[in-house]
């Protein structure tokens, strides 16, 4: 028999029942064929975050009353591919607290003994990380509503304010709950929710929208958001407007890139904040021929902007490596973009 030396070897041989979150950009399924081709160096990380791969792993092992959970940061490369020194180690301290019999385990189940071992390997492990709390809950929505899980008791509450059913005191209302309302969203819900989002406070409608950013929405959805980021923008509040603007990011959509258009041709809207928002929330948007150069303009025409950093950021996702390259290689002679480019390059 083969020795494990892949997580996803570990999975299979052990049995576990397994679910996979991409943990980085935002809070999505990933699927085991993903992680199987980038462990195999088959394929490069879809969405790449601070040079890592971060994952979310939700599983059972054996007799465990409750599935555990490992956020894991794999380092990658500049060509996004997996960097499997500390990936190998992780596996080998796996191996030795769990027991080298897992190597033989097949589809049976693990000793309780060493299941109870599991929670203890995050422990001093430099592949861990605590996701920021939004992260956590939308990773605990999703990872309900995939096993059928009931979702938490904080979901109706928030099912009631948002749908204006009661008159609830917002503040009050828990971020699991919104988050568990964003993942059950269906389109008949997000299209009322749609009729309301003018009515909220920005305190509810900040944290709706830092979860929305991690799910495709409703046409309506994206034009009410639109038209709240509008507003905001009218009113000086940059942070609405960059919210307005995350939550719509995952909505490759005609209106949720026009709007981006629009915001990226008014330079008074422009800004690092608006930029980091669009890169990265909104990058799906940026494929397209011309919303991608006009965003690296601007981003270059903006001495407060970190251009070298934020072009390594997009360029590591594989399905903008080779436009970025390309709006790049097309800059014009004396544009800021080539100005850009040409402070980037070493000193002879």
């Amino acid at each position: 028999m083969q020795p494990i030396q892949t997580l996803d070897d570990f999975f299979t041989r052990s049995g576990a029942d397994i679910s996979l979150f991409h943990m980085g950009r935002r809070v999505t399924a990933c699927s085991r064929e993903t992680l199987r081709a980038f462990e195999g160096s088959e394929q490069a990380w879809p969405e790449p975050w601070k040079h890592q791969a971060r994952l979310g792993i939700v599983f059972r092992l054996g007799d465990m009353p409750e599935p555990a959970i490992w956020f894991l940061a794999l380092p990658i490369d500049e060509q996004g591919m997996l960097s499997p020194a500390q990936r190998d180690a992780f596996i080998n301290r796996l191996l030795e607290t769990l027991g080298r019999n897992v190597a033989n385990v097949g589809s049976g189940a693990l000793e309780q003994k060493q299941t109870a071992d599991v929670d203890h390997l995050m422990k001093d492990n430099p592949l861990a990380f605590t996701p920021e709390i939004t992260f956590q809950a939308m990773l605990h929505a999703q990872a309900t509503l995939t096993l059928e899980a009931p979702a938490s008791q904080h979901l109706e509450p928030v099912e009631a304010y948002l749908s204006g059913q009661q008159n609830i005191d917002w503040q009050a209302l828990g971020l699991q709950g919104f988050a568990d309302y964003t993942a059950r969203l269906d389109n008949d819900t997000a299209n009322t929710l749609a009729q309301r989002i003018s009515h909220f406070p920005v305190s509810v409608l900040q944290t709706l929208c830092h979860c929305l950013e991690h799910r495709p929405l409703s046409e309506s959805l994206v034009n009410a958001l639109c038209e709240r980021g509008e507003q905001a923008a009218s009113e000086g509040d940059l942070e609405t407007l960059c919210a307005c603007v995350r939550a719509i990011g995952s909505t490759a959509s005609i209106s949720a890139g026009a709007w981006y258009t629009s915001l990226l041709n008014d330079r008074a809207a422009c800004g690092p904040d608006l930029f980091a928002a669009i890169a990265g929330r909104g990058w799906l948007l940026l494929e397209d021929a011309e919303r991608l150069p006009l965003f690296l303009q601007r981003l270059a025409e903006d001495s407060r902007a970190n251009f070298s950093a934020v072009v390594k950021d997009i360029a590591l996702i594989p399905r903008l490596r080779l436009p970025v390259m390309m709006a790049l290689r097309d800059a014009s002679t004396g544009s800021a973009v080539q100005q850009r480019l040409n402070a980037m390059l070493p000193r002879t």
